[in-house]
């Protein structure tokens, strides 16, 4: 019970974070669904706004946002990978995945595909 109680209190900022965004997309037609330890906020107008970016979903902690049912779907596995990252690194997280990220990018590598957290959560 702890444990468990500590797997959701570490990455809590990065969870209250997604949790803010997630209010505003249900406010903007948004669905929320609970799937295999995380919150999935998915579709609504911030959906098709947020489909015009670079990425399909995000994870912020327990939560996880796509543009669409079918993105979070198909992203699904990956992006509760990043949940279970977030619970080992906690609040570090989002600075560590940056840095790993600029490391990448200043040695001539993708700044996102060539991240280790992205390539240890796994094929998008």
């Amino acid at each position: 019970m702890i444990r468990l109680l500590l797997r959701h209190l570490w990455p809590l900022p990065w969870t209250a974070a997604g949790l803010l965004l997630a209010a505003a997309a249900v406010a903007c037609g948004a669905r929320l669904c609970w799937r295999a330890g995380a919150l999935e906020c998915h579709g609504g107008a911030l959906g098709r706004l947020a489909g015009r970016g670079p990425f399909a979903a995000i994870t912020l902690g327990h939560v996880i946002l796509a543009v669409s049912p079918a993105e979070a779907q198909r992203l699904g596995a990956h992006e509760r990978a990043h949940v279970r990252q977030y619970e080992r690194w906690g609040p570090l997280f989002v600075p560590a995945y940056l840095a790993a990220g600029a490391w990448q990018w200043l040695h001539g590598r993708r700044a996102h595909a060539d991240n280790p957290f992205e390539r240890s959560a796994g094929p998008p």
